[in-house]
């Protein structure tokens, strides 16, 4: 498991491209018959995926860097697939999981594998985890039975639809809240205006974009903006003081996961248009 320390926005102004790109971009998220994890001090979230190909995946680490015995003794787990079908079993339980489905992982959960149903096709599983200080029970849930709202338009070039999965008012969690944002055909932007949460860190997971298509992330404090270019299937780790925005060449989905003080989604401190520098 890689480690990310967490970094103070008056560093972050001296950061070049490539410095930018160490300390907050994750390039890869998928290998085959791997576990990828980025553990990142940003509210000690751990950020990663699991590619079941030709063999199951378990959700292990060197735990030392965790101090516990086992990965969730305290933590919990949202994944969700953007793979082919799968399945994940939880202390022998198995909950099929599909494309754009998630299953929240409770604290306490000892054992958790990772299948494909098709090693042609194989599941990629995304997974967040952040500390938890209460059990809350495994769930599955799916995008029809998501908390779902329409934002944007397509006169801003944002029209898109947000399911809410892992929510004080959805799927119960410790602190972990999850979700995912779809963008439709001619739209490229996401979260703007933009805002901060100082109260949580996030992190973004771009998917559903081309191989020649980009998208450029905007993170930074709203008078010092920088941004990151992100290729399909990469995520980045935004700091609680950081914009977290962008725009892409192609429309495109990402996943949003939160960590932090709070559960609540709209606990936002929103940035105006000519505040932006």
């Amino acid at each position: 498991m890689e480690r990310r320390f967490a970094s103070h926005p008056n560093e972050v102004k001296q950061f070049d491209t490539a410095r930018l790109r160490k300390e907050f971009h994750i390039p890869v998220i998928f290998a085959p018959d791997e576990l990828k994890l980025v553990l990142t001090h940003e509210d000690r979230m751990i950020v990663g995926g699991a590619n079941p190909v030709n063999k199951d995946v378990v959700l292990t680490t060197d735990l030392k860097e965790l101090g516990v015995t086992y990965f969730l003794e305290r933590r919990e787990l949202g994944v969700i697939n953007v793979g082919g079908k799968g399945s994940v079993v939880v202390d022998g339980t198995e909950y099929e999981i599909d494309f754009k489905e998630c299953l929240y992982v409770g604290q306490g959960a000892k054992d958790v594998i990772f299948k494909s149903a098709d090693s042609a096709k194989p599941a990629k599983f995304y997974l967040n985890s952040a500390p938890a200080h209460q059990s809350y029970p495994t769930t599955k849930t799916t995008l029809a039975e998501s908390e779902s709202g329409a934002m944007g338009g397509l006169e801003n070039s944002n029209e898109r639809t947000i399911h809410r999965f892992i929510h004080a008012g959805g799927v119960q969690s410790a602190q972990l809240v999850m979700g995912m944002t779809q963008l439709k055909p001619g739209s490229m932007w996401n979260t703007m205006p933009s805002h901060t949460h100082p109260r949580r860190m996030e992190a973004y997971f771009y998917f559903d974009l081309p191989d020649d298509s980009i998208v450029f992330h905007l993170m930074g404090e709203p008078t010092e903006t920088r941004h990151i270019v992100m290729h399909n299937e990469q995520a980045v780790i935004s700091p609680s003081w950081s914009i977290h925005s962008g725009v892409g060449t192609h429309n495109y989905t990402f996943i949003w996961s939160m960590a932090g003080d709070n559960k609540r989604y709209d606990d936002m401190d929103p940035v105006g248009m000519k505040e932006l520098q």
